[in-house]
């Protein structure tokens, strides 16, 4: 579980850089500030508004649109290369995201959050409207009830300025992939300002058979009814299609070597892209009635539409093994299709908060109210053996589009009442957060079969105290989480349709953060999960995954060298099963035993304007399988880049390259299940983008 010695030798001898272009002159600045992840943004989805992320006693990280955009970050899992404590968990090009946090993979019905409010993450969420993508670490129970613990994700979108600008973007990489946004923004009237993004991407990477097109429009005003009160109104539509990336896998009991990280075996002439098209918005109404009594009420909505599409190899028949591929290289292929999949969530949240003081004590408080309801829809889908397949790509079969199979029709209504205080008394401070949750949730199969229903409530408190030194902060606290699981109502199973009670996680969690010259943290947790088997008849919790942990951040900025280290050592570990003892000990598949990630940057002293860094990526083994038996081995990315910043007349402009796999690599990337399915996704090879940011 260490990192290997030359690594940390690496790391201390600062051996890559990052670029960040910045000239000295104050004349020549782009509207997209850089600034460092580590930079205050509002606590509010934690309960705690009017706090910063870093003033609260918890794990957080925080990414502005300068580091998003200077970083190559469009979408989610673009931030993997970044935050040592998120990693990949079933990242295909073409998908959505899915990304674990501390070892668990988010659930991306339950996890994501959008200006504090539910959304589905089923889909491709654009980045170029996104003002901070916050990545909350830990359990996230009381915040958002039903969820998977390890931490959530909370889009922020940018907002209306008074100053007028225009920024304009275009990326071209060696690939052929083609971006060019623009981001608007000024007062329109006196107590009317407005924010426009639009982006249009031609998407070619080096995957074969993967090329696409996606597009954003996005827009939001601000409006002062008065001096103390403010209506905030944003809306985005975007549109992505694109074919997904096929998966490699074991073949029979050996783990392949890369051979070709470019082919996809998606790549039958009836293939089609997955599509994706999202409605998204939301209307916030903020009041100020005193000093220190603040009312805030949203509305947001998201609507849904996809098509799901994929030559999707899936298990070898011919030598019984249905969790990979055959030992001659060969696979069972299907054909899946699955159109107007529907996906709709309205949330309408109201809270009010303020501060007061009893004594010597002061108290931050924040109470309110949330609802929400999500609704999916399908129809029937495509699920057909068409053939075998082979891993190098040559085998062509014949498409099947019958729709066959059943898809299931999900509704959720959830009802959450929230309150939070914090007690602060010269330098030591109570923080107290709860939830009641109320939830029901009915399925049932396209064909109107095996329908459940249930209802469940339930209490998620969290607490933590921390004491302020002089340039340091240290604090302890504990959580809980819930998770819904309800057993599927087919007779094979003991107890059909009904949901298990008390699958509860916990968490414990002490952590210390500070500094002035070199800002850093560190933080040492433990999180207990229930593990639910799916074992017919059998559908019930067999003891827990444990997930302990140690995270550690540093971040320095000099006069013109800065550099960040992110870093976590995770030890997971199978306990207290029954029906499966010979898993207990073992680790969790998928979650790299370390993590590591650096950036530095240098501007140059001999040329005005200019930067050169990089930035190293470094991912620890892995377990394949449950049992062990197969690792996946760690690996190692270099990225470099250098920037120059100029004024082209009175327009500041800055022109960037970006080498990203600087050595080309070959490698396993991870080694996620899903379906019950191994599989195997590699590194991108080497890849070159030039970027052009101008402001007029």
């Amino acid at each position: 579980m260490k990192i290997p010695v030359l690594l940390v030798s690496a790391i201390l001898g600062g051996l890559s850089f990052e670029a960040r272009g910045q000239e000295s002159s104050a004349a020549i600045q782009l509207q997209t500030v850089l600034v460092n992840e580590t930079a205050d943004t509002d606590a509010s989805v934690l309960g705690f508004p009017g706090f910063s992320l870093q003033e609260i006693p918890l794990s957080a990280s925080s990414y502005d649109e300068g580091e998003l955009q200077k970083n190559r970050i469009h979408r989610l899992s673009d931030l993997t290369t970044l935050d040592a404590s998120l990693t990949d968990s079933y990242n295909a090009t073409g998908y959505w995201d899915m990304v674990s946090i501390r070892g668990y993979t988010l659930d991306n019905r339950n996890n994501f959050r959008r200006e504090g409010l539910p959304i589905n993450a089923e889909t491709s969420i654009p980045l170029d409207n996104k003002a901070n993508v916050q990545v909350l670490k830990g359990l996230s129970g009381v915040q958002a009830g039903i969820s998977a613990p390890g931490g959530m994700i909370n889009y922020l979108v940018k907002r209306p300025t008074e100053k007028r600008f225009i920024n304009l973007r275009s990326d071209v990489s060696d690939s052929g992939d083609f971006l060019v946004s623009a981001d608007a923004g000024g007062a329109s009237a006196e107590n009317l300002s407005y924010r426009v993004n639009v982006a249009q991407e031609y998407l070619s990477p080096h995957l074969d058979n993967a090329k696409g097109s996606r597009t954003l429009l996005a827009g939001a005003v601000s409006y002062r009814l008065f001096n103390a009160s403010l209506l905030d109104l944003e809306l985005e539509w975007s549109q992505r299609s694109q074919p997904s990336q096929a998966g490699m896998s074991l073949l029979g009991a050996s783990l392949p070597a890369v051979s070709d990280p470019n082919i996809n075996l998606n790549n039958q002439s009836w293939s089609q892209p997955v599509e994706f098209t999202a409605l998204t918005g939301t209307l916030r109404y903020s009041q100020t009635f005193a000093e220190n009594l603040n009312w805030v009420t949203s509305l947001g909505g998201q609507s849904l539409l996809s098509g799901d599409h994929l030559a999707y190899p899936f298990g070898c028949t011919k030598e019984g093994n249905f969790d990979r591929y055959c030992s001659d290289g060969t696979f069972d292929f299907y054909d899946f299709r699955s159109d107007d999949e529907k996906r709709d969530t309205l949330a309408l949240r109201t809270s009010l908060d303020g501060k007061l003081q009893a004594g010597a004590l002061v108290h931050s408080w924040n109470l309110g109210i949330m609802g929400w309801k999500s609704k999916e829809r399908y129809q029937k889908q495509a699920y057909n053996f068409v053939g075998e397949g082979k891993v190098d790509g040559s085998a062509v079969v014949p498409a099947d589009p019958s729709l066959t199979d059943e898809s299931t029709n999900r509704d959720s209504d959830n009802l959450q009442i929230f309150v939070s205080d914090s007690i602060q008394r010269d330098k030591w401070t109570g923080w107290l957060g709860g939830s009641w949750n109320g939830i029901e949730r009915s399925t049932v199969r396209t064909d109107g079969s095996r329908p459940t229903n249930y209802y469940q409530s339930f209490v998620l408190p969290w607490a933590a105290l921390s004491y302020q030194f002089e340039q340091l902060m240290a604090y302890a606290s504990y959580a809980e989480g819930m998770e819904s699981f309800v057993t599927p109502n087919r007779n094979t199973y003991t107890r059909p349709g009904e949901f298990l009670a008390d699958v509860k996680s916990h968490q414990y969690e002490i952590g210390l953060r500070g500094g002035r010259d070199i800002r850093w943290g560190s933080v040492l947790f433990e999180i207990h999960r229930p593990v639910v088997i799916d074992q017919a008849p059998l559908y019930q919790v067999d003891g827990s995954d444990v997930h302990r942990g140690i995270e550690v951040d540093l971040l320095q900025d000099l006069q013109r060298w800065s550099w960040n280290f992110s870093s976590l050592l995770l030890e997971t570990k199978r306990e207290g099963s029954a029906v499966n003892p010979v898993l207990n000990g073992k680790k969790a598949v998928n979650v790299p035993e370390a993590t590591a990630r650096l950036r530095v940057q240098y501007h140059l002293v001999s040329v005005t304007g200019m930067s050169i860094g990089g930035r190293m990526v470094y991912e620890g083994p892995r377990a394949v399988l449950p049992d062990n038996s197969i690792m996946l081995p760690g690996w190692v990315r270099w990225d470099a880049g250098v920037s120059l910043q100029k004024n082209w007349g009175s327009i500041p402009v800055k022109a960037e390259v970006l080498v990203e796999n600087l050595l080309d690599r070959k490698y396993w990337r991870e080694s996620p299940t899903q379906y019950g399915h191994v599989y195997l996704y590699p590194g991108a090879e080497r890849l070159f983008t030039l970027s052009f940011l101008a402001e007029i």
